[in-house]
């Protein structure tokens, strides 16, 4: 099984950045993609980097509840995701992380790949590879 683009692994996790002019639906779409295959090869942390994609509009309440299903199922609850985009994309209730909550992922936002290394792998999750 080939590694998504954008799709590269460390040494405590994975790393999905995709990068260019995109549509919202191809970026949930990809984003679904590189969780299954981080769930199927049994990686257990993945970081989405979402920065240098550029095109989309800050997303409305209910595609957010959307996709963020979908990722959720792509878990299947063993990926923990941190998502790290621009600061005009985070919604600030951060309904998203509350819905991947209720969904069984373990998922958070951010703005700051540092912030997000460090909770992606410094908690304790319900981590496959663990």
């Amino acid at each position: 099984m080939d590694a998504p683009k954008y799709f590269h692994q460390e040494e405590a996790h994975a790393v999905f950045r995709p990068a260019g002019e995109l549509t919202l639906a191809e970026v949930v779409g990809m984003v679904a993609e590189a969780i299954s295959f981080a769930h199927e090869t049994g990686v257990g942390r993945l970081m989405v980097v979402l920065t240098e994609v550029t095109g989309i509009p800050s997303p409305k309440l209910t595609a957010r509840y959307q996709f963020v299903r979908e990722w959720a199922k792509a878990s299947e609850g063993r990926v923990r995701v941190a998502v790290v985009t621009t600061a005009e994309m985070i919604d600030p209730g951060r309904f998203c992380v509350t819905v991947a909550t209720n969904a069984g992922l373990e998922a958070d936002v951010f703005v700051d790949e540092a912030k997000a290394l460090e909770w992606l792998v410094g908690a304790v999750g319900m981590m496959l590879a663990e």
